[in-house]
């Protein structure tokens, strides 16, 4: 191995050890309420949509956001990331999130999907979109509660049925067995895209 393919190859290992630090930072960020925190974790011109841009319009949709609930414990359980070029990268995030929402306890199996850009030497957030399977207290079962008893999907949660694979992996398929709440496939759902 050449000394540039080595350097190549610990440049990378290097970005993806920070890429990867990304979401651990921001899961003790939410739940410590640093807000300033888990704002330099995104990019400084951050693209909010109909929410503006930048860190203002940021720090303006994430507060009242975190008063939504007030314990909270954000576990990553596990991330996928890949490298693309012009510092540029994308992964997905799986996480358990529970939060203390009043006399509830509510749970959620959430996918982040995510891209990554380097700036100034570091990496950040350039998107964000949280996507979910369920989030329902913990005394109930996802599935008696429309996977959602939060509200916090606006209708049913996108995940599985975002997925391109998971339509085809069901078609044709009798699963009256292996669940109650069968869902459709990605072309079929009308969840919201963040």
């Amino acid at each position: 191995m050449n000394e540039s393919e080595l350097d190549r190859r610990l440049t990378a290992m290097e970005d993806r050890f920070e890429i990867g630090q990304l979401p651990i930072r921001y899961a003790l960020a939410v739940d410590q309420r640093d807000v300033e925190s888990w704002i330099a974790l995104f990019d400084p011109n951050i693209e909010l949509g109909r929410f503006g841009s930048g860190s203002d319009a940021l720090r303006d949709l994430i507060v009242p956001q975190l008063k939504w609930f007030y314990r909270s414990v954000h576990q990553i359980v596990g991330h996928r990331i890949e490298l693309l070029p012009d510092d540029r990268a994308v992964g997905q995030v799986y996480c358990r999130a529970e939060h203390e929402v009043g006399s509830r306890w509510i749970v959620m199996a959430i996918r982040y999907d995510d891209e990554y850009q380097k700036i100034n030497g570091s990496w950040v957030f350039s998107r964000r979109r949280e996507r979910h399977w369920y989030a329902a207290d913990i005394a109930e079962h996802p599935q008696n509660v429309g996977f959602d008893s939060w509200g916090t999907a606006g209708g049913p949660p996108p995940l599985p049925q975002l997925d391109v694979t998971w339509g085809g992996f069901w078609a044709g398929a009798d699963v009256a067995a292996v669940t109650s709440a069968p869902v459709g496939t990605s072309a079929e759902s009308d969840a919201p895209q963040a």
